[in-house]
């Protein structure tokens, strides 16, 4: 299965892809989104044909991304929320389900702890890939979501696979 994770940011769209086959990931490629454009439209519109093209690039089998949490900027949460809305479309159009995590959720799985903080997430995502070289921390981060999605994903297979043993 290959996973795209992916970190959402107006400025900075974190990307990561990994394969997972049952308990092994490995590495395929990350990078970050840098949004371009004189207003909230182009900046959009920019993220949306960088990640579009990273889709085209990749072939991803799923996907998932962080999500948002309210901080007290609601214009700074908001403008997230749409970078975030680009992140999940991008692959919906491409027929791919997407998952979303909590940021707690993430670091729980990657880490073990659920309020680690990035430099712990990063060097988890080092551990876990081998020789992967990370384009910068959103980067990491969207490492980190692919590996978590792959993790439940697995674990879901695993219950599904026990349910349909016992006939329930």
């Amino acid at each position: 299965m290959r996973v795209l994770g992916i970190d959402p940011g107006l400025r900075n769209l974190g990307w990561g892809v990994i394969e997972a086959d049952g308990s092994r990931l490995c590495h395929v490629a990350n990078g970050v989104c840098k949004s371009s454009g004189a207003d909230l439209a182009q900046r959009l519109l920019s993220l949306h044909a960088q990640l579009t093209d990273i889709l085209g690039l990749y072939g991803p089998d799923t996907a998932a991304v962080e999500q948002t949490f309210v901080n007290k900027d609601g214009a700074g949460t908001l403008k997230l929320g749409q970078a975030r809305g680009i992140a999940m479309l991008v692959p919906a159009q491409a027929g791919i389900a997407v998952g979303e995590y909590a940021p707690n959720t993430v670091k729980k799985t990657v880490v073990g702890v659920g309020h680690a903080d990035k430099q712990q997430v990063d060097h988890m995502v080092r551990m876990q890939l081998p020789g992967v070289k990370i384009t910068g921390p959103d980067a990491a981060d969207a490492l980190a979501i692919a590996m978590c999605h792959a993790f439940h994903a697995r674990a879901g297979g695993r219950l599904e696979d026990a349910l349909r043993k016992v006939g329930a």
